[in-house]
């Protein structure tokens, strides 16, 4: 009987201080009606704890025009956390043509206003989307 009440208080204990199993996810994605595009399989912005996940906004242009319309759309999945880029902790930045960022790199500065993350920069040889030039992903922290 004895190990019994013992055996009983060890599940129960265990239980309680567990970990839980699953990964609480929330999900955002340009079109609020769904959370992940299931065709390309991913979501645009996956939040875990505080964190969020950002994934790659694209252009097929490296021109002012085009840089600003990649970080509008980041700050647009940004906000939908009410995120903004001061909360952004990590950039990777995938490029084809390097010399063509570094030129413009004005423009992405200014969405930072002088807050600037940790970021890598990579030129490829190509992106997902045949036509893409830049993408852009973030890793953002929010208050907890």
């Amino acid at each position: 009987m004895r190990y019994c009440i013992v055996f009983s208080f060890l599940l129960l204990f265990c239980k309680t201080f567990s970990q839980e199993t699953k990964i609480k996810k929330e999900k955002w994605h340009w079109n609020n009606e769904i959370k992940q595009d299931t065709i390309a399989g991913y979501t645009q912005v996956l939040k875990v704890d505080n964190i969020l996940y950002i994934s790659g906004a694209v252009t097929n242009d490296i021109t002012p025009e085009g840089i600003t319309s990649v970080y509008k759309a980041l700050k647009a999945s940004l906000s939908g956390y009410g995120a903004t880029f001061e909360n952004v902790v990590k950039e990777n930045l995938y490029t084809t043509d390097i010399e063509a960022m570094k030129k413009y790199n004005y423009v992405r500065k200014a969405f930072y206003k002088g807050d600037f993350p940790a970021a890598t920069w990579v030129q490829i040889e190509r992106l997902y989307m045949p036509q893409a030039k830049l993408e852009v992903e973030l890793i953002a922290h929010l208050p907890k």
